[in-house]
């Protein structure tokens, strides 16, 4: 007959062996993230529509949970890379209705779940920056496909994210205002409204001091009674150069390289104390620092973003045969690791109150074992088995935007009418397009390629 502390340490096994190795949101994506450095993103497509539990990128499942929601931000970059911009849009905007910034939608059980098992339970909580870039990326889908329409629409929709920005300290937000405000200007000079245009230009050069900004701006202030300092001080250079007739504006966009994915990672307890002492209440500093002093907790469970530090080799454009030069390049890679760092400490004490409850939970269990001979090192087994079953199924929240482009390049450059031919290339990708440019119109162009190497 098996004993009472047998038939325990079995069942802690077989608990801890079906609830280990829960990769969460990283390890779902990591094989499409490896297609896409491979540069291979139909392979990526087709993984992510696997995970999606749909046949093609086309179709967006019947019920969109959170989850879904941000496979689909994910699954939108790489529809954007295979030129399948109407897809793209679909699923920003789908996702965009799901996926909440401020997290008011979590109920006591997702709390629970949060803090006893996993920071990966409940609706995703996006970033800022993320928001932000839901409507940056969905106009140039927009303008790509030549819809002014659908691209005014984004930039309110980026006008409301922005006013919230302009209110908080979210500095990788604010820088990302550049080229989203740029494009906000773009899309309403081009629909002839010169006042919503100068205004958003005001904006981006608020952030980034666009060169190619400067004649627009001038143009735009013949039309215009929009004023500002920094309006004024280009305005005050030279005359405006007039409009000739007969030309159209080619704008071109690229994007290239990926932000780094976050990951799950161990600490060590003291490591972890000090980014997280001042987001704990006292009593839970204490219960934290009792329970490593028993030995208890070594390690603490948190997700880490990676470290990638890579050097991008420029991208370039060339119009009929004519080098183009890039008028700004954002740094999106190094913005999204400052907004990590700014809710680091946070993170890391939502860990360590994971910690602690999984903790209390062993030592209930421990307890519970009874009285009599070998209960109390039935007691402490159980609690340790307890413990460590729950450490097996505590993922940290590894869930991201994570095929957001790592650099943002924009060229601009005023032609006549007519056809001209386009080459434009990053990490190794070419592309050659033909456009035909009306006059007083436009033609976006625009290249995603989202490998790391």
């Amino acid at each position: 007959m098996r004993t009472r502390r047998g038939v325990a340490l079995s069942v802690l096994v077989i608990t801890f062996s079906v609830l280990a190795g829960c990769a969460g949101h990283a390890g779902r994506t990591i094989e499409a993230r490896n297609a896409l450095d491979a540069h291979k993103p139909q392979k990526a497509l087709e993984l992510y529509n696997e995970e999606l539990k749909v046949e093609s990128g086309s179709q967006l499942p019947k019920e969109v949970d959170e989850d879904d929601a941000l496979l689909l931000l994910d699954r939108s970059m790489i529809q954007q890379q295979l030129q399948r911009y109407e897809d793209s849009s679909r699923d920003l905007e789908t996702a965009d209705k799901k996926v909440e910034m401020l997290d008011f939608t979590r109920s006591t059980s997702d709390e629970i779940g949060r803090y006893l098992f996993s920071d990966d339970t409940g609706p995703y909580k996006a970033r800022p920056y993320e928001k932000l870039l839901i409507n940056t990326m969905n106009m140039l889908n927009y303008l790509a496909r030549g819809n002014l329409n659908g691209a005014k629409i984004e930039a309110r929709r980026f006008s409301v994210m922005q006013k919230y920005l302009k209110q908080s300290e979210d500095k990788a937000g604010a820088a990302l205002l550049g080229p989203g405000s740029y494009l906000a200007g773009f899309v309403f000079e081009q629909a002839g409204d010169a006042n919503e245009a100068i205004r958003y230009y005001d904006e981006a050069l608020a952030v980034t001091p666009y060169a190619s900004l400067v004649a627009p701006v001038q143009r735009l202030a013949e039309r215009s009674g929009y004023r500002s300092p920094r309006l004024q001080s280009i305005l005050d250079q030279k005359a405006p150069l007039p409009e000739v007739e007969g030309t159209g504006e080619v704008l071109i966009v690229i994007n290239y390289g990926r932000v780094p994915a976050l990951k799950a990672t161990r600490v060590p307890i003291g490591l972890a104390l000090t980014y997280a002492s001042m987001y704990m209440a006292p009593e839970q500093n204490v219960a934290a620092r009792r329970m490593a002093g028993q030995g208890l907790v070594s390690w603490v469970n948190y997700p880490e973003i990676e470290r990638t530090g890579r050097n991008y080799p420029a991208p370039y454009a060339e119009l009929d045969a004519r080098a183009l030069s890039f008028d700004m390049v954002v740094n999106v890679e190094a913005l999204v690791q400052t907004a990590y760092e700014q809710a680091k400490g946070p993170i890391m004490a939502s860990a360590i109150v994971r910690m602690i409850t999984r903790g209390a939970v062993g030592a209930a269990a421990g307890a519970g074992t009874g009285q009599g001979s070998g209960s109390s090192a039935l007691g402490m087994l159980v609690a340790l088995g307890t413990q460590a079953a729950l450490t097996a199924t505590d993922t940290p929240d590894t869930r991201s935007w994570a095929t957001l482009p790592a650099r943002i390049a924009i060229a601009r450059v005023r032609l006549p009418a007519g056809k001209h031919r386009v080459r434009v290339g990053a990490l190794g990708v070419n592309r050659i397009q033909d456009i035909e440019v009306p006059a007083g119109g436009f033609s976006v162009v625009n290249l995603t390629e989202l490998s790391q190497f």
